[in-house]
């Protein structure tokens, strides 16, 4: 099941994600980031950039579930 997905998603077939599904994610992803890293609150600009750097994607789940898989990549520090 999980090589479908893999190649659903890689050629641009992958689950269709409600908007309203979409902005929910973004909503509770972006409130678990402010609990994490209080540093983020009171500026929108970096907030967004640590969600843009999580590079989520929906797949489908075992129950036929839309689910959200997170990937983090850190940055090497200087």
């Amino acid at each position: 099941m999980q090589i479908t997905n893999m190649l659903k998603r890689v050629l641009g077939m992958g689950p269709v994600v409600h908007p309203v599904d979409g902005g929910l994610a973004k909503r509770w992803i972006k409130q678990r980031l402010l609990s994490v890293f209080p540093e983020l609150r009171g500026n929108p600009k970096a907030l967004e950039a640590a969600y843009r750097s999580l590079s989520l994607e929906p797949t489908q789940g075992s129950q036929n579930e839309l689910v959200f898989e997170i990937g983090c990549h850190r940055e090497p520090e200087q």
